[in-house]
């Protein structure tokens, strides 16, 4: 089947997560047989888009604004942090000291210190973040709106035919709201299902069955477009040519070149996976680069837990320096290949962290003001939109919201914003809804 539940653990708010949607091939592309019918079975976007894609790095958990892209160092010891900021490429734009690739490419990228929604509770921040739209509650935590790489899966087909559209990797997070809801689950994500980083990796989803190769593969898919031809004359449903059909297609992307060139990231030079780090971030990166370039449209990087409650520092030294490297390196092999204009970089989580460090040396959930990162696409780099608060704790200009980001990449990624899909009750649901773009980095 389509679904297979990861390890849970529990978070801060006592929400139990579990990992959502995992499109699998265990035998032989069964899991891919049923994605390839629900694609033909929903119905196109009609409208023409643009020929951009995604890379998100979501920081599952909720990043620190003031000790990474909004520092505040002449605040008091409590609010400022451990961290000093660094100059960058960007005259005015200052990172935290562990962001030194940061630094070098900052003129290619845009920082937006002003976004703001009111909830500070995990689940339904993220919800927001990932569709836009407030949701669920503690209490009712099911998803009811698709998920931005969803909407993009659904109007961005990718370049490549059996090449998946939306890809998460290593799996899914974001609490469960990284799926397509009610634009069905031919838009769901594909969880990759391991760390790229590993000496051994490879995609278990697009793994043959233990014993069997990929020469027999080939020898089955034959005998699929042969299979059964005596009872041709009565099948008249058309139902075994059907099938034959969804599982040649699930065959080819078991078996197919492009799909398997593109997640060999053991061809890349081994000089190249040095510089984005031997680590799954920046193996991540890389794999989402050669996604995207080989024709997927949005790639997302869930990056680890950064509820960094108590402790902060040791928590922010483990995510840091490897969150620093793949982004950093990215930019710079993007504009090296000419990509940097057709891939546009987001960076961002459900919330910020609060502006005060608490009596347990970290901080806790904080929507009122937090910060994200943009770049590429076309976006223009090297700007700063909206402020903070003195210390952090609010909007001082610029108040940008959920759905303002969201049409921001919609707009980038030339998805027409007045696109409308119908929920599960038959209304039609705008994807940007009252958002506007951010005017400042078109």
């Amino acid at each position: 089947m389509l679904k297979v539940f990861g390890t849970p653990y529990r978070c801060c708010d006592g929400i139990r997560r579990r990992t959502f949607l995992q499109i699998g091939a265990p035998l032989l592309g069964l899991g891919l047989t049923d994605l390839f019918r629900a694609r033909a079975e929903a119905s196109p976007q009609s409208r023409k888009t643009g020929g951009k894609s995604l890379i998100v790095f979501w920081t599952h958990g909720g990043m620190s604004q003031q000790d990474t892209y909004d520092m505040k160092p002449d605040a008091p010891a409590e609010y400022r942090g451990m961290y000093m900021p660094i100059s960058t490429t960007a005259p005015g734009i200052n990172v935290c000291e562990r962001f030194p690739e940061h630094a070098k490419v900052m003129d290619r990228l845009s920082l937006v210190r002003s976004v703001h929604h009111e909830n500070g509770i995990h689940a339904p921040s993220a919800h927001w973040m990932q569709t836009g739209y407030f949701g669920p509650t503690l209490a009712r935590n099911a998803a009811k709106h698709p998920s931005f790489g969803s909407v993009i899966a659904r109007t961005c087909p990718s370049r490549t035919p059996q090449l998946p559209t939306y890809v998460t990797v290593p799996k899914s997070e974001a609490f469960g709201y990284q799926g397509a809801v009610y634009l069905g689950k031919a838009y769901n994500p594909f969880e990759v299902g391991a760390d790229p980083n590993a000496k051994d990796f490879k995609v278990p989803n697009l793994a043959p069955p233990e014993g069997l190769k990929l020469d027999s593969v080939a020898n089955r898919k034959k005998l699929l477009k042969t299979f059964d031809t005596l009872r041709r004359d009565i099948d008249s449903s058309g139902v075994l040519e059907g099938l034959d059909t969804f599982k040649s297609q699930a065959l080819e992307m078991v078996s197919g070149e492009e799909v398997r060139k593109a997640f060999d990231i053991g061809s890349e030079p081994a000089e190249l996976r040095e510089r984005y780090g031997r680590h799954q971030y920046g193996q991540s990166a890389l794999l989402a680069r050669r996604l995207v370039e080989a024709g997927s449209r949005c790639v997302t990087i869930n990056t680890g837990y950064w509820d960094h409650h108590d402790n902060i520092e040791p928590g922010l030294e483990e995510h840091l320096p490897p969150l620093d490297r793949a982004i950093g390196t990215l930019v710079q092999d993007l504009d090296e290949r000419g990509m940097l204009d057709d891939v546009l970089i987001y960076c961002a989580g459900e919330f910020g962290r609060t502006p005060l460090i608490n009596g347990h040396a970290g901080r806790d959930h904080w929507s009122n003001c937090f910060t994200v990162l943009l770049g590429g696409g076309g976006l223009k780099g090297g700007h700063v939109v909206g402020a903070s608060e003195k210390h952090g704790g609010g909007v001082l200009n610029r108040q940008v919201i959920p759905l303002d980001v969201l049409a921001t990449i919609y707009r980038a990624m030339g998805i027409p914003l007045d696109t409308h899909f119908q929920d599960a009750s038959g209304r039609p649901v705008s994807i940007a809804g009252t958002g506007k773009p951010i005017r400042e980095l078109l």
